[in-house]
């Protein structure tokens, strides 16, 4: 695959403005954000930057088709069937949507190919749940009925990230549709071109007008906007806890909820009895996947010291083998995202050199990756010390500490002691052994001799502590866009 082989064209409406009732308007303040590609470091598209008018706009017609339009009058059956034909359409369009998210994210293809099948499931899912979510009766005085029922909120706003563009859209608009909201999107201005083209798609299947609007543009401008906007029933953010304060501040001040994913620094804990056959592929893919740029990447390794040589090298032996380089090549990992990160996991690196933390092994830049990449090599780190900034702080990047404990409360301790808390792993033979574990540690997501990276579609998935709060993915999600109200009723 060469350059001139990624979808050119699937990117030129991307710069013409914002998605509104179904069509490209033009952006109020007309300017551009340049797009880069990770793996190449050269701009390669523009977007709209949408601002404070732009998300308005998107707004009142989300306002509109809810509370006026055709798609507030759609059944659940209805609406679900939408979500589904969008599922296929996604399906359909799987090697362009690939093609550009790689493009747009450096992600090696088979990574890129895997989100397609990932962002169509969650339309799948979700369209095929919306009529499922049922109330209930609950006994009371006698003569009245009681019934519950979960309504829609009406207006939802949506900020994601640039990791995981195509699956996020499915993620966070999935069960806001299926429940009946109409969704005002802000994606990440450093990767959003399989956003926007889904968008369109939705728009191809008959999705109706003001039920998806998307607004581009800069977060300190259109996701600032879109935050603090009025005319917002809730809203779901995915990225940085800092960024995550102002969100949930902005929500308080309108009085309305929000489902908030900030983050982790995840433990995968292996004690003396694990497979490890089983585990040290797990183990490693689960933080060079999509670079380590993965909220719940396992990026602290805790081993039982009785075991902490043999795991280590064979850890080691794998970690070396590692190789990044561009989409096409399609090795174990792509480049991070942009010149910033790049320079902030170097930072770490720079940190831990002189903190006096070993350097274990280190993976490589495959020959013929571009020199202007943001491409970073793979790196384990070991013994880390407890509370080194490598043991406790989020790199964002693929980069794994490896830190010895001593016995079981050693290890809860151990994995409980960081502000993060989205998932876990446990490793281990002995089954009453992982269940107290993964009781123990504090994490929306324990996975015991497995690590799902976030889950599957139908697995609840959020954080405790400082990782956020609200859960998306499952029925749960469905929940989290809708109110439950009680009606009662006398009838003697």
């Amino acid at each position: 695959m060469s350059a001139s082989t990624y979808p050119e064209a699937a990117t030129v409406q991307a710069a013409e403005g914002v998605f509104i009732d179904n069509r490209w308007e033009p952006a109020t303040g007309r300017g551009t954000v340049d797009v880069v590609a990770p793996a190449e470091g050269r701009v390669f598209a523009r977007i709209a930057a949408g601002g404070k008018p732009d998300v308005d706009r998107a707004v009142k017609a989300a306002r509109h088709a809810v509370e006026e339009g055709h798609w507030g009058r759609l059944s659940a059956l209805e609406r679900g069937r939408l979500l589904m034909k969008l599922g296929q359409a996604i399906a359909d369009h799987a090697e362009e949507l690939a093609l550009l998210e790689a493009r747009d994210t450096g992600k090696p293809m088979k990574q890129a190919r895997a989100d397609m099948v990932a962002a169509a499931r969650y339309f799948e899912f979700y369209g095929s749940a919306a009529d499922k979510v049922h109330g209930e009766t609950i006994p009371f005085l006698p003569g009245y009925l009681v019934a519950t029922e979960r309504e829609r909120f009406g207006v939802t706003g949506h900020i994601i990230p640039w990791n995981y563009p195509a699956q996020m859209f499915g993620r966070t608009l999935g069960p806001a549709l299926a429940m009946g909201n109409a969704t005002v999107l802000k994606p990440a201005e450093d990767a959003c071109l399989t956003s926007l083209r889904i968008a369109e798609l939705a728009a191809g299947v008959g999705m109706p007008e003001g039920a998806i609007n998307i607004v581009p543009g800069l977060g300190g401008e259109a996701g600032a906007a879109l935050a603090e906007h009025p005319g917002i029933d809730f809203i779901a953010f995915t990225g940085s806890p800092e960024v995550g304060v102002f969100i949930q501040t902005a929500a308080a001040r309108n009085h309305i909820g929000c489902v908030l994913e900030l983050g982790g620094k995840s433990p995968q804990i292996v004690f003396g009895d694990a497979d490890l056959d089983v585990a040290v592929p797990v183990l490693v893919n689960a933080i060079v996947q999509n670079a380590g740029q993965t909220c719940s990447a396992g990026s602290r390794l805790l081993i039982e010291q009785s075991a902490y040589d043999l795991v280590m090298e064979r850890v080691i032996e794998r970690f070396a083998r590692l190789r990044a380089g561009t989409p096409e090549m399609d090795l174990d990992l792509g480049p991070v995202i942009n010149a910033k990160q790049k320079k902030r996991v170097e930072g770490f690196f720079s940190r831990a050199e002189a903190d006096g933390v070993p350097l274990l092994a280190m993976g490589q830049v495959a020959e013929g990756a571009p020199a202007d990449g943001f491409f970073v090599a793979p790196r384990i780190y070991g013994p880390v010390p407890r509370g080194n900034r490598l043991a406790v702080d989020e790199v964002f990047g693929p980069v794994l500490s490896a830190i010895p404990f001593e016995d079981e409360a050693d290890a809860v301790r151990l994995a409980n002691d960081t502000d993060y808390g989205l998932v876990a792993g446990v490793w281990s033979g002995n089954g009453a052994r992982a269940t107290r574990v993964a009781r123990k540690v504090q994490a929306g997501q324990v996975f015991v001799n497995a690590y799902g990276a976030g889950g599957g579609i139908e697995l609840p998935f959020g954080g405790m502590k400082k990782s956020g709060h609200g859960r998306e993915k499952g029925f749960e999600a469905l929940y989290e866009f809708a109110a439950l109200k009680t009606i009662v009723i006398k009838h003697d």
